[in-house]
């Protein structure tokens, strides 16, 4: 054992292994949503939500995704929660990834790829957040916002979770955000995903949400 996993983990001073690891996760999650995007089969809720706010504005979808960041994150004010540097990584780069891989990617593909595209998405999505956990840099805004809910109101992780990603989903489907079959794949699968890439990664741990 390293001095670093016996001591207790800095939210702001990084080794170069715990950042890079922080890095490639967003990056690696972004792609993933990105990946949702194109397949016009569905985004994630939170990403149903950027895309629209995306559609009634001049901003990008991974634009749309930053602001939303920053603006979860003065919701954390009252509730007293503590960023770190993998909060305004996460705040920044997710949203960057998602426009630099909607760059490549194709917009008009037949349906087979696009299915493809929805589980690599999720895929994606889930190996990006077992290396970004694991960097134990501190929560994202999402999951800050969770957790600070879960402690200020004692309620149960479960149910403020499921409310916080209804009412996301439920305004970016009003806002006209792609809601379909990816969504509701995203929403079964990425939990087990998630639990299958911490293991293999080796994180016994997911940091101190």
């Amino acid at each position: 054992m390293t001095s670093e996993a016996a001591a207790p983990l800095s939210r702001w001073r990084a080794s170069p292994r715990r950042l890079a690891s922080l890095l490639l996760g967003l990056v690696l999650f972004g792609g993933g949503e990105a990946f949702l995007i194109a397949s016009q089969l569905g985004n994630s809720p939170w990403t149903v939500n950027a895309e629209g706010i995306a559609n009634h504005t001049p901003l990008s979808v991974g634009a749309a995704t930053v602001i939303t960041s920053f603006v979860l994150l003065l919701l954390w004010i009252p509730l007293r929660q503590r960023p770190g540097l993998g909060t305004i990584a996460n705040a920044v780069v997710v949203g960057l990834a998602i426009d630099a891989t909607l760059v490549v990617l194709p917009d008009d593909a037949a349906l087979a790829p696009r299915i493809a595209e929805v589980v690599v998405g999720i895929a994606l999505v889930a190996v990006g957040s077992a290396f970004y956990l694991g960097a134990a840099l501190g929560p994202g805004p999402r999951d800050g916002l969770m957790t600070g809910l879960h402690r200020v109101t004692g309620r149960p992780i479960a149910p403020i979770r499921a409310a916080i990603e209804i009412s996301a989903l439920l305004v970016g489907v009003a806002l006209d955000g792609t809601f379909g079959p990816g969504t509701v794949a995203f929403a079964l699968l990425i939990g087990p995903a998630v639990a299958v890439a911490l293991r293999v990664a080796g994180v016994a741990r997911i940091g101190d949400l």
